[in-house]
């Protein structure tokens, strides 16, 4: 017996129809196009990759932010919702069982069915009259049973339902990790924005502190007879544009402050006391970025998009079932008297049993126009996978081209600032010396405020494009560091 048990589910099984999901290969390069990139940043590293920054502050913000952003509290509802959708195609996997009960009371009209001979007459009344059935009877019925009932899923329709619903909660679950990848992203990029913001607004109030000290010099200089107005009235513009240059940057300041509040789930002002005091621009980690081959593991946007495919894959069984008959059983007991008293006796039990084959015979295509349209989906799934790879590709490189320009270029500032610096002394010294014009010391002074605020921008833009590569490597879901980018 068990083994008929054992031949017949496999026997069902086997009747599975619509294609087995296999992951498609995915040929990617053997290494990053830039150099000194093979090295691997391990993933518990990467789970956390902001802590890299060795700022305290980000580290609060970043954590705050993962567990608080709308976003990613939008992202779990919608597991959620997959997970419910798992129970519904599962149900129908089940026999389904509804309890019913009546109680009705009817009566035969007289002139509807002609009477036999001799037969009289019903009489009105609460109670059963007359013979039922007949012509002016009166009769009360009740009831008390169940309906069951069981699709038989001979061709695996319910199965293929119930595997894209697996497969889609796997894509939910994917998808919250790439938010939280892209809150983590967002945040740091944010922060650091504003530290390199303040920064040059550091800058921006000492330049103006130096223009104050400059004109005092020039006013002397002017009641002393060693220069002329021009040179005063040069300086008092000079004053001015530095004082104006502060207001566009605290304004944007402002922004990113507010910005990270609404990425913590906070209202956009939350965090203005936290974070308005300056704070120094946190320097950028180095960051080995591995094998393109990691990607595939570690990137969720990546699984997401392959567990998309699978379900796709997956609908195409559920369509293709609609070819083949299916098979029901139902059942339903009950007990039936026409007087209350009685339903409960033996002799009130009735039951009907049938089995029943439905198999569409024609549908003017519909059921073959649905498989091309699950075809056609799992086809546009296979694209998106795999553009999704592309992308992924292109991100990294994109970001390790950004870091190696980004450092040559802040080595190449910082050498034209310091020499714009020594430049601007010698034109101030010369000047004292009465040797130069003041306008020499202005066009010395613009090329090193000039070269000042390149350098401090060139650091903001390596911090942030190292958190554009961390984000590119998938990095920033806390899974990742208990393995789960294997799973």
């Amino acid at each position: 017996m068990k083994r008929a048990a054992a031949i017949a589910t496999l026997l069902l099984a086997g009747c599975t129809v619509g294609p087995n999901y296999r992951r498609p290969p995915t040929p990617v390069p053997p290494a990053f196009a830039e150099p000194n990139s093979a090295a691997a940043t391990s993933d518990a590293e990467l789970s956390q990759w902001w802590r890299g920054f060795g700022d305290p502050e980000l580290d609060k913000l970043v954590n705050r932010a993962v567990a608080q952003n709308l976003d990613v509290e939008t992202a779990a509802a919608r597991i959620r919702e997959a997970r419910a959708g798992e129970i519904i195609a599962g149900a129908v996997a089940l026999p389904q069982l509804n309890a019913q009960g009546s109680a009705s009371r009817q009566r035969i009209s007289e002139n509807a069915i002609p009477a036999p001979p001799g037969a009289g007459g019903g009489t009105g009344g609460g109670g059963n009259s007359g013979s039922l059935g007949l012509p002016g009877s009166e009769f009360s019925t009740f009831r008390a049973g169940f309906d069951a009932s069981w699709e038989i899923d001979l061709f695996g329709k319910t199965r293929r339902s119930i595997e894209s619903a697996r497969a889609r909660t796997g894509a939910a679950i994917w998808n919250r990790r790439d938010v939280q990848v892209s809150v983590a992203a967002e945040v740091a990029e944010a922060y650091l924005a504003l530290r390199t913001l303040q920064q040059r607004i550091a800058m921006a109030g000492a330049e103006v502190a130096r223009q104050r000290r400059s004109l005092q010099l020039v006013r002397a200089r002017v009641r002393g007879g060693l220069v002329t107005g021009q040179d005063l009235a040069q300086q008092q513009s000079q004053l001015s544009s530095a004082q104006s240059a502060i207001p566009p940057l605290e304004a944007q300041a402002d922004a990113q402050i507010h910005a990270l509040g609404v990425l913590t789930g906070e209202a956009p002002e939350a965090l203005i006391a936290e974070l308005s005091p300056s704070a120094v621009l946190p320097s950028a980690p180095v960051v080995p970025a591995g094998l393109p081959s990691d990607l595939l593991r570690r990137r969720p946007d990546i699984r997401a998009a392959e567990r998309n495919l699978h379900a796709a894959t997956a609908d195409i069984g559920v369509a293709t079932a609609d070819l083949y008959p299916s098979f029901s059983l139902s059942a339903a007991p009950a007990l039936v008297s026409t007087a209350l008293a009685k339903l409960l006796q033996w002799g009130s039990r009735s039951y009907t049993a049938s089995a029943s084959v439905d198999w569409p015979i024609f549908n003017g295509g519909r059921t073959r126009g649905n498989i091309a349209v699950t075809k056609a989906q799992q086809e546009q799934a296979l694209i998106a996978y795999r553009k999704t790879i592309l992308t992924a590709l292109q991100d990294v490189e994109n970001a390790l081209s950004n870091i190696d320009n980004d450092r040559r270029q802040i080595a190449s500032l910082d050498a034209a600032q310091r020499s714009a610096a020594r430049a601007e002394n010698i034109a101030r010294s010369r000047y004292r010396g009465g040797l130069v014009t003041y306008s020499d010391v202005l066009q010395a002074e613009a090329s090193r405020i000039s070269l000042d605020n390149q350098l401090f921008q060139a650091r903001g833009s390596l911090a942030r494009d190292t958190v554009a590569l961390f984000k590119a490597l998938g990095g920033g879901w806390p899974e990742l560091a208990q393995g789960g980018a294997t799973q």
